[in-house]
């Protein structure tokens, strides 16, 4: 069977990721690698990429290649995207696609006409844990849905140069809630309602971004979602979601490295959650690729496309203008 032959645009952790894993994955040849950094492309000729450049283009043309991965900064996404799109490349690109409602339409279009795969990373829905309760959703264990529950805090703040261009608090950290909010229960949300605070860091603040925040969803049909995010939770990397239903209730809780507790005279012991997204989402990093490649062997539907990109990022907006007015937002008021 031929190899598949990947590119990768983008070595910082994810990108890095992502090429460890795919050089465990059989019947894949990492061929090309770009990055403006001589290290990162230097790490990528120790792990065996045989063709390396500090610019896109010379990448997309430098040898022939199947797919790309756009691991890059997100204000490149859009245009790595369009230019692999129109040079006939299947697509893997991190979220978001683009901060602009408009510039996303204008990509998915070119998409469209060039008539490649497009999968957008949403990693959080290729964990063991959320796809269960997304099954048992699906099966009616828990009956009809009435409240979605999802806790999302990080165990520290990015540097406020990564905010500046990474869409803020819910276009890059929350747009995952609002994607897993439409995973676990497969509706579309209709109306945002966003509360939020800077209690972490006044340098967020001055960047014009929030770091504590409280979002309720509105489903099409009334069943409702209540998301609360933090920058920084101290006591780890806080990831839980459920789902209560008219039959019963679904939980996924975080993930430990030790799972025993110690009781005793001073109280229960506990380990800590995992530290953050590497950890915690290890496995689902490794499901994502083969899922990705699987879609591109078989030809089959991709299991994040560029809608379900759209309609987070839709999410995200509005989220952003309930706050700036202090108001439930409807979608349709987004586009």
């Amino acid at each position: 069977m031929t190899k598949l032959k990947l590119a990768i645009a983008g070595l910082g952790r994810i990108g890095k990721i992502h090429l460890e894993n795919l050089l465990q994955t059989p019947d894949v040849e990492i061929v090309a690698a770009t990055d403006p950094d001589e290290g990162s492309l230097q790490y990528a000729r120790d792990k065996g990429v045989p063709f390396t450049t500090d610019t896109f283009e010379e990448m997309l043309g430098g040898t022939q290649i199947d797919a790309v991965l756009i691991c890059s900064p997100t204000d490149t996404h859009a245009d790595y995207v369009e230019l692999s799109a129109k040079a006939g490349k299947h697509v893997f690109c991190e979220k978001p696609l683009d901060l602009s409602l408009a510039r996303v339409s204008e990509v998915l279009e070119t998409v469209k006409d060039a008539k490649i795969k497009l999968m957008l990373g949403f990693n959080r829905r290729f964990d063991k844990e959320f796809r269960k309760v997304r099954e048992l959703v699906k099966n009616e264990a828990v009956g009809i849905p009435h409240l979605v529950k999802i806790t999302s805090r990080d165990p520290g703040a990015p540097p406020v140069s990564y905010i500046e261009k990474s869409g803020g608090l819910f276009l890059d950290m929350t747009i995952h809630d609002f994607d897993m909010a439409r995973f676990v229960v497969d509706k579309e949300v209709e109306e945002v309602y966003a509360k939020g605070a800077v209690l972490i860091d006044p340098a967020i603040g001055d960047a014009g971004d929030i770091d504590t925040a409280v979002v309720t969803l509105t489903y099409s049909d009334g069943t409702m979602a209540i998301i609360d995010n933090s920058r920084e939770a101290s006591y780890g990397y806080d990831q839980r979601v459920e789902v209560f239903g008219s039959k019963g209730m679904v939980q996924s809780n975080n993930n430990f490295h030790d799972s025993h507790k110690l009781y005793n005279n001073q109280g229960i012991h506990a380990a800590l959650p995992l530290h953050f997204f590497l950890e915690r989402y290890q496995e689902a990093y490794k499901t994502e690729m083969k899922d990705f490649i699987k879609g591109l062997s078989n030809g089959t539907m991709m299991p994040v496309d560029g809608n379900d990109g759209l309609q987070s990022l839709k999410i995200g907006l509005a989220a952003i203008k309930s706050i700036q007015e202090n108001r439930p937002v409807k979608i349709s008021e987004i586009g």
